[in-house]
C-alpha cells in the first residue's frame, strides 16, 4: 500500500481479503541525544500506528480464517546504542499482536521478528564490509549464519497456515536472543 494511500480507501476498494502481512519500518537509527521528533514519528507511524489503522479497517472484512502478520525485529530484543527507536517500535509490535489478536478474534494476528537477514537491505555496503558484517554476525550466533529471504518467506507461509497460532511473535534470528 502506497504511504499516501489511507487503509480505510484500500479496505473499501480492495473489500475482502483473507490476509495481510506488513513489513513496513522507517528506521530512525541515531543516538537519542540526536532524535528527531519527526523521523521518530514518522517511525512509530510506520510501524505500529499505521498496522493499528490496516487492522481497523480490515478486521472486519477478513474471514473467521484470516490472519494479520506484522514485523518486529531481532533490536527490540537486544538494545543497542543509536537503535533506541527501531527497538522501542518494534517492541511495541509485539505488544500490538497480542492485543489485537484478542480483539480481532478469530481472525489470527502475529509477528515475525527477523535478526540479520541477507535481503539487499546491506547491500549498499562496500561488499568485503559487507562479507565481514555478515561473517561476524555468523560467529555470534547458535545458527552460525545469517538468515536468508527463503528462511523469512517459510516463516510467513507458515503463519498464513498456522490455524492455531495467535497472538506470537516468531523469531527468525538465528539464536541471535540466546547470546
Amino acid at each position: 500500500m502506497s504511504p499516501t494511500r489511507r487503509p480505510s480507501a484500500a479496505a473499501a476498494e480492495l473489500g475482502a481479503v483473507d490476509h495481510i502481512v506488513s513489513t513496513a519500518a522507517a528506521h530512525h537509527n541515531v543516538a537519542v541525544r540526536d532524535l528527531d521528533h519527526d523521523a521518530t514519528v514518522t517511525a512509530f507511524e510506520a510501524k505500529v500506528i499505521g498496522p493499528l489503522l490496516v487492522a481497523k479497517h480490515f478486521g472486519p472484512r477478513m474471514p473467521a480464517t484470516g490472519s494479520i502478520t506484522l514485523f518486529s525485529g531481532v533490536a527490540a530484543w537486544k538494545p543497542a546504542p543509536e537503535y533506541t527507536v527501531m527497538g522501542i517500535t518494534n517492541g511495541a509490535v509485539a505488544f500490538a499482536v497480542s492485543h489485537l489478536a484478542a480483539e480481532l478474534a478469530p481472525v489470527r494476528v502475529n509477528a515475525i521478528s527477523p535478526g540479520i537477514v541477507d535481503s539487499g537491505t546491506w547491500d549498499g555496503m562496500p561488499e568485503a564490509d559487507r562479507d565481514a558484517f555478515f561473517s561476524g554476525v555468523a560467529e555470534g550466533i547458535p545458527a552460525r549464519r545469517v538468515g536468508t529471504v527463503d528462511d523469512i518467506v517459510d516463516a510467513a507461509q507458515w503463519l498464513l497456515t498456522a490455524g492455531f497460532v495467535s497472538g506470537e511473535t516468531i523469531h527468525v534470528e538465528g539464536g541471535a536472543r540466546s547470546v
